[in-house]
């Protein structure tokens, strides 16, 4: 295993090739994972959401099933399923804070990287497109792509900056930690004696070999002599009486920082992310506010604006993307509010089915929408007239 001495010679002796110690290594990937694991798991329960909801396609006002349909729910190319695309795109839009969608042979893809030149009073243009690793030859205008971006600044750099000084302070307290907890003896005895070659052999052999078995923990049982004249005193910080060991909760809170800041810099409640169930329904409406609806409506605008004319706009044929399936409510807790709302109309049973998941029935009476007749025209109340 290389140290740290064979690494720096490595740049003035003859050495032509550079090692870092494994645990080094180790150690900085453990750090980083830390602010990983946070944004990953922020980032999946994002995706996971979108997934949930349904692109729905309308041409003049009424709900139709075609190409656009299938394509955004279904299958947008034949690499990857709906699923598997909202969250690469969700992907790029937190960790690049864009994503480019281009449209090839009718199907949809996200760029790995690209070039966006921009300008004020013409089309930006797009080129150095790397799809799955292949460079696309040619560059596209705006109205031929996709673009999403999801901030006006990029969240990550200011979490990357605030994790570079915080990460030490984390690495601080694990090795103020391990030094709380680290074994530490006092040996007295005699040690003026001859320094010959087979002494000093015979003191490495009783303090390294022998003690070193017994303070490894994967050892099932250790014998240690210890020679006439020499006494061992436990310096340890637990052993003092007026220090308690360290624990590994004050390196949780440490990483409960870490999870805290990201989240709030993506929006998502921290109740969220750590599993907690107090007060669940309040974080999602507070998750499905702040965070899910916003970026829905940063993705419907961009296929509106791309895929229809202003005029098929105008005329309600258009791209909606329904979240309300996002939330998961007991079908008992929706039954008050589904029967007020069949009772003014606002609901056919058609629309009720689909809230609960079902497929519609498409007749002529399960269209139909019914008003209870304990309802009248407010204009009736006065003879007409209304205060």
């Amino acid at each position: 295993m290389g140290t740290l001495v064979d690494w720096i010679n490595s740049f003035f002796g003859d050495k032509k090739v550079v090692r870092l110690d494994e645990e080094l290594l180790y150690t900085l990937n453990a750090k980083v994972y830390y602010k990983k694991l946070a944004i990953e798991a922020c980032t999946d329960l994002i995706a996971n959401a979108l997934v949930r909801c349904e692109f729905k396609t309308f041409e003049k006002g009424k709900e139709v099933r075609g190409e656009n349909h299938y394509l955004l729910n279904v299958q947008p190319n034949q690499n990857q399923n709906a699923s598997e695309f909202i969250h690469k795109l969700v992907t790029q839009l937190i960790s690049e804070n864009e994503c480019l969608v281009i449209m090839q042979e009718d199907q949809l893809y996200i760029a790995d990287s690209f070039n966006r030149i921009t300008y004020a009073f013409k089309e930006n243009i797009y080129k150095e497109i790397i799809v799955d690793g292949f460079e696309m030859k040619k560059s596209f205008l705006e109205s031929q792509v996709l673009y999403f971006r999801l901030n006006d600044k990029n969240i990550m750099d200011v979490i990357n900056s605030l994790y570079s000084d915080y990460g030490k302070l984390l690495a601080s307290a694990m090795n103020f930690y391990k030094r709380k907890n680290n074994k530490r003896y006092l040996v007295k005895g005699e040690f003026l004696r001859a320094q010959d070659n087979d002494t000093q052999a015979a003191i490495d052999e009783l303090f390294k070999t022998q003690m070193g078995n017994w303070f490894d923990p994967d050892k099932e049982g250790a014998l240690f002599q210890l020679q006439d004249g020499f006494v061992m005193e436990d310096m340890s910080d637990g052993q003092k009486g007026t220090e308690k060991n360290g624990t590994s909760r004050d390196i949780r809170a440490l990483v409960d920082d870490v999870i805290d800041f990201v989240a709030t810099g993506l929006h998502v409640p921290r109740g969220l992310i750590k599993g907690d169930v107090a007060d669940v329904e309040r974080q999602v409406d507070s998750f499905l506010m702040f965070c899910i609806l916003p970026i829905v409506k940063i993705i419907a605008p961009e296929f509106n604006r791309k895929m229809y004319t202003k005029e098929d706009y105008k005329e309600r044929t258009y791209l909606k993307i329904d979240a309300s399936q996002i939330k998961v409510v007991d079908i008992v807790q929706l039954a008050s509010a589904i029967d007020k709302l069949f009772a003014v109309g606002g609901l056919c049973i058609d629309d009720i089915l689909e809230m609960l998941g079902k497929e519609p029935l498409n007749t002529e009476w399960s269209r139909k929408r019914y008003v209870t007749k304990n309802y009248q025209p407010a204009d009736d109340l006065r003879g007409g007239e209304v205060s």
